[in-house]
Order: C-alpha cells, then sequence, then structure tokens
C-alpha cells in the first residue's frame, strides 16, 4: 500500500537528518577532533545513531593521508566489502577493525601534500534556475573554491567561453573520452546533448586537500553520489514555478518547442530535490552564492576586491 504522505514527509525529513549527521561526522574526522576508533565504537553501542549507518569506506576516506587506492587495500586487508555499514560488521571484522584503528597513530604523509582530503560538492537543480550564474559568481569571488568544468557537445551560448563555461566537444570527441575511462559520469539532457565531468582534475584536486564544486544536472548528480558516496549535494531552487517560467522564456536561447521541452523536465527535477543534502533557493545569486560557500565551509575566504 501507498503510506501516506505524512509518513513520506517525515521520513524524508529524517533522510536529511541523518545524512547531515553523517557529513558532520566525517568532517569531525578529518579535522581530527575524533578518532575512527571512536566514531565505530559509538556506532557499535547504539545501532540507531548516525555512526552505525556510515560506510567504514566513507570513514577511512576522510582519515588524513588515505586515499581511495590505500582505503580499498585496507579494507581487503580487513575484509570488509566497500558498501558494508559500521553497524552492519560482523564480530570478527569489529574484531579486525578494532586492532587496526586502535593502532592508527597517525599516517605516513607525503611532506608535499596536505593532510586532509578536499571535499566534492554537487550543485544542481531545473533549467533555468541561475546553477550558471551561481557557479560563475562562486568562480570569480571564491577563488579557493575549484569550479569543475563539464564537457558538452551542445554549442556555446552567447557570453560562453571555452574552457572556462564549458569544454565545448565533437560528439567523436565526446565518445572517446567517455570510452577512454576519462569521465567521471556522463548524462544526455533534454534529449538533446550530452555532458560529462572530466575525472582527473576532480581526483587530482582532491587528493591535494582542495574543495571541488560540480555545476551539473540531476543524472549527473546521482551518477557522481554512486562514484563518490561522501560527495556533498545541494539543490538549487527557484523563488516560484512562475519565476522559473520567467527566466527560461526571457533568455530567449531555446525556440518555444525547446522550452516546452525543459519545463517538463523541470517538473520531474523538482521532483527530485528530497535526494539532495541540501536545498538553497536562488533569489539573488549573490545571496545563494554565500550560501552554497558557507555549506562548504568556506565562507570567510571570499575574495576582497
Amino acid at each position: 500500500m501507498k503510506p501516506p504522505e505524512v509518513d513520506r514527509a517525515e521520513a524524508l525529513r529524517r533522510a536529511i537528518a541523518a545524512r547531515k549527521a553523517r557529513a558532520a561526522i566525517k568532517a569531525a574526522v578529518s579535522a581530527g577532533e575524533i578518532s575512527p576508533l571512536q566514531v565505530a565504537m559509538n556506532a557499535w553501542q547504539d545501532r540507531e545513531s548516525a555512526e552505525s549507518s556510515l560506510r567504514v569506506r566513507d570513514l577511512l576516506l576522510r582519515i588524513p593521508g588515505l586515499g581511495p587506492v590505500k582505503v580499498e587495500q585496507i579494507l581487503a586487508q580487513l575484509s570488509i566489502a566497500s558498501s558494508k555499514r559500521l553497524g552492519g560488521l560482523g564480530r570478527r571484522q569489529k574484531a579486525q577493525f578494532q586492532e587496526w584503528a586502535s593502532n592508527l597513530v597517525a599516517p605516513v604523509l607525503n611532506q608535499d601534500r596536505p593532510t586532509t582530503r578536499g571535499q566534492l560538492v554537487v550543485l544542481a537543480g531545473p533549467t533555468a534556475v541561475g546553477k550558471g550564474a551561481v557557479s560563475s559568481y562562486i568562480r570569480d569571488n571564491y577563488p579557493n573554491v575549484l569550479l569543475s568544468v563539464s564537457a558538452t557537445t551542445r554549442t556555446p551560448r552567447p557570453g560562453e567561453v571555452d574552457g572556462v563555461s564549458y569544454r565545448f566537444v565533437t560528439d567523436n570527441e565526446f565518445d572517446e573520452l567517455e570510452k577512454s575511462g576519462q569521465m567521471l559520469e556522463t548524462a544526455i539532457v533534454h534529449n538533446a546533448y550530452r555532458y560529462g565531468t572530466p575525472r582527473k582534475p576532480i581526483e587530482d584536486a582532491l587528493a591535494a586537500g582542495k574543495s571541488v564544486l560540480l555545476e551539473i544536472d540531476l543524472q549527473g548528480a546521482r551518477a557522481v553520489k554512486k562514484a563518490v558516496s561522501d560527495a556533498v549535494l545541494i539543490f538549487l531552487l527557484p523563488p516560484s514555478w512562475e519565476e522559473l517560467v520567467r527566466r527560461l522564456t526571457s533568455r530567449g536561447t531555446e525556440d518555444a518547442s525547446e522550452q516546452a521541452r525543459r519545463l517538463e523536465t523541470a517538473k520531474m527535477e523538482l521532483a527530485a530535490q528530497g535526494e539532495f543534502d541540501y536545498r538553497v533557493v536562488n533569489d539573488d545569486v549573490a545571496r545563494a552564492a554565500s550560501e552554497v560557500v558557507q555549506l562548504m565551509g568556506l565562507s570567510s575566504r571570499i575574495r576582497r576586491k
């Protein structure tokens, strides 16, 4: 039977609260405020806690000096699957993890590398909501945020610059990038053009301790979450549906049939906002950009002009 709407709403609130709690735990581990062993002990003492629902892999990735390759090696050594949560570990796995974490005094770090892994943040939302305007404002005013440049097969719009707004490529070039494994995610948007996120610049930046912002569509956000489970998802909302329609029709970059198609897609995209960790209303570009950066924990580093 279909559950009552009130139950679904409560489940959504609990899911969002749990994601925020897990994000806070991972941030505390990265900052050295709590040890991985203490997180595990909290998880095993309370099966209903946020610690209990935290994936072991996500916890290890937040330990300074541990990257994806090393984490996979540790998981294999401990006989723990990448998808396993702390609360779901068996007795032997708990004992192995406890012994390993007890001996974790400090990771061996390369002196040329920072001690913390960067945060990957995804900004998505419906068509014409202003994702490009918000991300451009962040790029221009918050130099410590690395804005990933997506590749696309569509043609540039007025004012867009190749390599800055997007990396504009042909279908054949996109095929080669995808086949060679150079894309973190790809998607066909509005049944027309292909978009994708180059993998290497993001992996290099995260390993160097930099924060990375991806401005992508809903499909891409879902794909990134699967590939990078500790990515933070932010959904950009319009002040109202009427304002979204006004923004789309007034920019003059699509004909009437394309506008109608994009608005139908927008309805489905808006319905998926509950999948995201945070929601930001774009009623003012500067204010929305500031809120996004605050969620990344970088609000104090705005560029002064």
